[in-house]
């Protein structure tokens, strides 16, 4: 992890004000993305926005906006409970989408459920009204390995 991403995730942990390095992500920042303690646990929090929306019909939120959320949810469970050394870096991600989101804020709430040496597996619950009634559900691996030195830039024979 570069030295300033690390002292903002280290500050992070400390003051628990995760918004910093949120906004150092553009697409966490046009997503409305946010990180929240509720129940002693870091929650993510997307804003509704009329630009997350991929059905206007019904309306109802963009499966991708969904799954960033997912995704990032688990990103900071690892970066706060886990310390990790290293910016965690997605090997997959599997959504299970239950039901539409509608037009309102949604949350989600992750839990590393393995952690080896090099993988750590998340799950992730996306919900609205309720972590009891989710509309989306997630398997996040990610891996955690520290960064390899670059390769040699040198021509070979």
């Amino acid at each position: 992890m570069a030295a300033g991403l690390q002292a903002v995730v280290a500050n992070a942990r400390a003051t628990g004000d995760w918004q910093p390095l949120l906004d150092a992500v553009p697409y966490f920042r046009f997503m409305g993305l946010m990180l929240e303690r509720a129940d002693g646990r870091l929650r993510a929090r997307m804003r509704f926005s009329e630009h997350l929306v991929g059905n206007p019909t019904l309306p109802a939120l963009h499966g991708g906006t969904l799954g960033a959320l997912l995704e990032m949810a688990a990103q900071c469970e690892v970066l706060d409970r886990d310390a990790a050394e290293v910016l965690p870096r997605t090997v997959t991600v599997t959504v299970d989408y239950l039901r539409s989101g509608r037009p309102v804020d949604t949350f989600a709430v992750a839990e590393v459920v393995r952690r080896g040496r090099r993988v750590v597996t998340v799950q992730v619950r996306a919900f609205q009204d309720g972590p009891q009634t989710p509309i989306a559900l997630a398997t996040v691996h990610l891996l955690v390995l520290p960064d390899a030195p670059a390769a040699s830039a040198a021509p070979r024979p």
